[in-house]
């Protein structure tokens, strides 16, 4: 059975891969063509995520009319079917194309601080395109290695095909689950590391030790990627993202702290949402509206679990089943 399951997950893999292959080899223009008619279905047509969409701006924008909001909402669905079809293209896009699309600002001080041989963290949200972040290696000193952390997809074939796009500009793939092991372990190899980290999804209900207010929101968050920055004494660096114009982004690297280490428990984290908060309300329909961010809140998290003595997180026995810890 197990073999039967793996000759089909092949063949799906052979056939996704070719697929995206063969549409990303379109130029932009036709994918773009194609991601307006996208657009009509996803918002007309199936109302993709609506309900989550439309909760998630209105708590996030209390102060914004309904028509600003829908505003709000028919450019969010336009930016992520573009989004799609750029990701479709980072297939088989060139580094010159990728360079003249996807650029970054504020390299000085970023390079002085790789050229002292110190590692960073560059902090980013799900915001603009974020996949074409990977464009990175091109920008900054040869002497560094990029890496971005990432989680696995439990298909090990369709992991494997979105690792080798992520991977193609040189950019290293690093699983959540071996990340700090990982990255000690390129440290010793004598580069400074530049780590990209997306820390703006919902926790799992164990994994949350920090709430932040953010866009209105009571918000769970992770702290994780925190821990490994002061942990490894990387720099603090915020990437923040501009959509410049349709297929165009800027992202400015504004360099916060060089000493992690010395900084406040959470504070790192606190300067990251608030910071990530302030570029989304520059360009509100560039952000992952359609995930729900707050289905976890204060009064579940107290109904859920409890924090035992050594401050660690633990799930209640007697809350049933149903209690929404595998999302």
């Amino acid at each position: 059975m197990k073999r039967i399951k793996h000759a089909l997950y092949y063949i799906a893999y052979t056939l996704a891969y070719g697929f995206w292959y063969l549409m990303s080899l379109l130029p932009l223009r036709v994918l773009y063509v194609l991601s307006d008619l996208l657009c009509l279905l996803m918002a007309r047509v199936m109302k993709y995520r609506h309900k989550v969409i439309w909760k998630n701006l209105t708590e996030s924008f209390p102060e914004k009319s309904e028509q600003e909001l829908k505003q709000i909402e028919r450019g969010f669905y336009h930016y992520f079917c573009d989004y799609i079809v750029e990701t479709i293209k980072l297939m088989t896009m060139s580094r010159e194309q990728l360079m003249q699309r996807m650029t970054f600002t504020g390299l000085e001080e970023l390079n002085k601080v790789l050229a002292d041989g110190q590692s960073v963290a560059v902090y980013l949200g799900h915001y603009g395109n974020w996949e074409w972040i990977t464009a990175m290696p091109h920008w900054i000193t040869g002497q560094a290695l990029c890496c971005q952390l990432y989680h696995p997809l439990e298909n090990e074939y369709f992991d494997r095909l979105f690792k080798y796009v992520r991977e193609r500009q040189g950019a290293l793939c690093i699983s959540m689950n071996e990340s700090l092991r990982k990255i000690l372990q390129l440290g010793r190899e004598g580069k400074p590391l530049v780590v990209g980290y997306i820390s703006d999804q919902s926790p799992l209900w164990w994994n949350i030790h920090h709430w932040v207010d953010f866009l209105h929101h009571d918000t769970p968050v992770f702290t994780g990627a925190e821990r490994i920055v002061k942990h490894t004494r990387q720099a603090f660096v915020y990437g923040d993202v501009t959509r410049v114009s349709r297929g165009h982004y800027n992202c400015e690297m504004k360099v916060i702290s060089r000493n992690t280490s010395q900084m406040n428990d959470f504070e790192i984290t606190d300067i990251y949402f608030q910071m990530l908060e302030e570029t989304i309300r520059r360009q509100p329909e560039c952000y992952l509206w359609s995930h729900n961010r707050w289905k976890r809140t204060r009064e579940g998290f107290n109904y859920y679990c409890y924090v035992d003595e050594n401050g660690k997180v633990m799930m209640r026995k007697n809350v049933g089943q149903n209690n929404d810890t595998t999302e």
